[in-house]
């Protein structure tokens, strides 16, 4: 089982990159292949929706998104995690989502309508922290993950979600969530 993990905050050591090391730690432990991506190391520019894509279902722009392609095919099972910044995933992460603009135009060229109906690669889950405890906090990322995870051919499974964590080292003071991600690594790889 090939497992990718985005790390998709800017700040290194957060909340976000502890969960996800320690959904990883479980998936490694069930026996998966772990790579790792983080956003914030990567010089890519968003989109130019250019429709360069659109006939051969490969982005045609140069930079470093160009290593990340390969690893979304590789991958049958990819956690994103992130903190959220005004209701939505970080600018970091939202970055290379659009770029997965490519992997939908490749799926709609590869699958006809009845078989885009099914997600035939694999599977993908959110890790989302955030500070305030908003009623839809989470929606809007939620919503962004299962497209984004749709334009990769996978389904979305949901996550974990964790509220009123802000203080980089919040986390580690609530070790039932560094415990409940351990077990989400594991579950996912085990299922």
């Amino acid at each position: 089982m090939n497992v990718l993990g985005i790390y998709g905050s800017s700040r290194k050591g957060g909340n976000s990159d502890q969960l996800l090391d320690n959904v990883l730690e479980g998936a490694a432990f069930s026996g998966a292949e772990i790579r790792k991506v983080y956003a914030r190391h990567l010089k890519i520019s968003g989109c130019q929706a250019c429709g360069g894509c659109n006939k051969t279902g490969k982005c045609i722009v140069d930079d470093e998104m160009q290593s990340i392609y390969p690893l979304f095919d590789w991958a049958d099972i990819i956690f994103l995690a992130s903190p959220i910044y005004f209701y939505g995933l970080s600018g970091q992460v939202k970055l290379m989502i659009d770029r997965a603009q490519a992997m939908w135009s490749k799926r709609m060229l590869e699958k006809d309508s009845e078989a885009r109906k099914r997600y035939d690669r694999g599977k993908g889950y959110l890790i989302a922290v955030g500070a305030t405890r908003g009623k839809n906090l989470f929606k809007g990322s939620q919503l962004t993950a299962k497209y984004f995870f749709e334009a990769l051919d996978m389904s979305y499974e949901g996550g974990i979600f964790f509220s009123s964590l802000d203080n980089k080292s919040a986390v580690k003071r609530n070790p039932e969530t560094l415990q409940e991600a351990y077990d989400l690594g594991r579950q996912a790889v085990s299922s």
